[in-house]
């Protein structure tokens, strides 16, 4: 549960966007990037800032107001996701490393230090903000009129275009959306690690990527959601767990997660397929 935190909620900002069949690659730099924000504006050895709270609206508005660029850049400007949130991520990696300029602070704020040892009802108050977070976006995906147009444009976009729909804004606001959720996860990291630095992000984007695949949801666009999301997490996370505790060289395990990826796409589209040939 402690472990799957973080993962969960990067893996649900992404899910979304995977939803619309796009891709945005620039988790490991907005993840790093709030972490080390973070870190900067709350009590801290390097720097005299205690925004308490605020510091969290400043780290997750950057992260926010760089998912909206993302999204502007690939809607107006016709730049593929992949290629605009590729070149965001080196943005995002700059933006965290020029905030703590080569002096990772050490949090010393009292309450946040004693948030990851903190459990309620035998979970991890860390557990308890990702699960916020899923329900958060379960409500969004099944009871709003925005989660019912990702699905729709995921599908094909030309069908609620022609009822009115403003494909752009959802494309954009849902960029935004992950960008909120990188943020949040982020600041998880931060508090995990008690200390903020850019390398809070690297290597997420892949394990976020494999719990969305192998939770079902298809790279085409339309079809999944964020429950299969977080059994995809649960199935990594206990993966990985299962494959360190008997000893197995870290670089087969990265690569049994890419067998994994691949074996849920084959099906992806198997499954597709059928669909295709009724």
């Amino acid at each position: 549960l402690n472990q799957m935190a973080l993962p969960l909620v990067v893996a649900l900002g992404l899910t979304f966007v995977i939803m619309l069949g796009s891709i945005d690659l620039s988790i490991d730099g907005t993840v790093g990037m709030a972490g080390s924000l973070f870190a900067c504006f709350v009590l801290n050895t390097e720097f005299g800032f205690n925004l308490g709270f605020f510091s969290v609206v400043i780290a997750v508005g950057v992260c926010m107001l760089c998912g909206l660029a993302i999204g502007l850049c690939h809607v107006y400007l016709k730049i593929p996701s992949f290629m605009a949130s590729f070149a965001f991520m080196y943005i995002c990696k700059g933006i965290g490393m020029i905030s703590y300029q080569g002096h990772p602070p050490t949090i010393t704020d009292p309450v946040i230090k004693a948030l990851p040892t903190t459990y309620w009802l035998g979970v991890p108050f860390i557990t308890w903000v990702s699960l916020l977070m899923f329900v958060l976006c379960l409500f969004i995906q099944n009871y709003t009129a925005f989660g019912r147009h990702i699905y729709a444009v995921g599908t094909n976009e030309s069908i609620p275009r022609s009822v009115g729909v403003s494909v752009e804004k959802v494309k954009i606001g849902v960029f935004v959306l992950a960008g909120f959720l990188f943020g949040v996860a982020g600041i998880i990291g931060a508090i995990r690690l008690g200390q903020g630095q850019i390398a809070i992000g690297s290597g997420k984007m892949f394990p976020a990527q494999a719990a969305v695949v192998v939770g079902g949801t298809s790279l085409a666009g339309g079809k999944g959601g964020v429950v299969n999301t977080i059994v995809g997490v649960l199935i990594m996370t206990v993966l990985d767990n299962g494959l360190l505790i008997l000893g197995v060289d870290p670089n087969i395990r990265t690569g049994v997660q890419g067998i994994i990826i691949l074996v849920a796409v084959i099906l992806t589209v198997a499954r597709g397929a059928k669909v295709i040939s009724k």
